[in-house]
C-alpha cells in the first residue's frame, strides 16, 4: 500500500512537471487540414471516348473525373495483353482541378487499353487522397490524315490552347549586370 501511494505521488509530481515545462516552453503546431470523407473519384469523360476509332499520330488523351483532383496522384499503363500509346511520364492536371491531359503518340491499325490506377500503389486521386476507381480505357486507331501537331491533336480532343498537355518550364531570373 504504501509503495502504491509513493508511486502515484510520484507519478503525480512528474505529470505537475511536466505541464509545468509544457507552460513554461511555447510548442509549435503546424497548421492541418482535415478532409471529409469523399466517394471514390469516377472518370465522367474522356478522348478518345470509349470505342472510339481516330487517326494515327499525336494524340492528347483527356480524362475528366466528377470531382477535384490531387495534380501528384496518378498513375496510368497498358492494360494486360495490351498496347499502351507511346506517351510522356508525366500528365497535366488543367486548371479545372478536374480533367488530367497526355501527350502521346500512336500508330495505324491498333488497338490500345490504357489502365488508370491499375497499379496496387498511387494512382489519380481527388483532394482528400482518396483513389479513383480503376479504369480501362480502350480505343481503336485506323489509317487516316496524321496528325502531326500539337495543336492538331487539341483541336481534336476539343481542348483550348492554353489546354497544353505539357506545362512550360519557368523562365530563369534575369541577373542585373554588376
Amino acid at each position: 500500500m504504501i509503495l502504491r501511494s509513493l508511486a502515484l505521488t510520484l507519478l503525480l509530481a512528474a505529470a505537475g512537471a511536466a505541464t509545468a515545462q509544457v507552460r513554461d516552453e511555447p510548442t509549435a503546431v503546424s497548421p492541418v487540414t482535415v478532409m471529409p470523407p469523399t466517394p471514390s473519384p469516377k472518370v465522367v469523360a474522356t478522348y478518345p471516348a470509349q470505342g472510339e476509332t481516330i487517326a494515327p499520330g499525336v494524340l492528347i488523351v483527356k480524362v475528366a473525373f466528377d470531382q477535384k483532383m490531387n495534380p501528384r496522384a496518378w498513375n496510368y499503363g497498358a492494360a494486360p495483353d495490351s498496347e499502351q500509346p507511346e506517351c510522356v511520364k508525366t500528365p497535366r492536371l488543367l486548371n479545372d482541378q478536374k480533367t488530367f491531359v497526355l501527350l502521346c503518340r500512336v500508330l495505324s491499325n491498333r488497338t490500345y487499353k490504357v489502365a488508370l490506377n491499375a497499379q496496387p500503389a498511387g494512382g489519380f486521386a481527388n483532394l482528400g487522397d482518396n483513389p479513383a476507381e480503376t479504369h480501362v480505357l480502350t480505343f481503336q486507331v485506323v489509317r487516316g490524315e496524321l496528325v502531326t501537331t500539337v495543336a492538331g491533336a487539341l483541336k481534336a480532343a476539343g481542348l483550348k490552347s492554353e489546354d497544353q498537355p505539357i506545362e512550360k518550364a519557368p523562365e530563369p531570373a534575369v541577373r542585373p549586370a554588376p
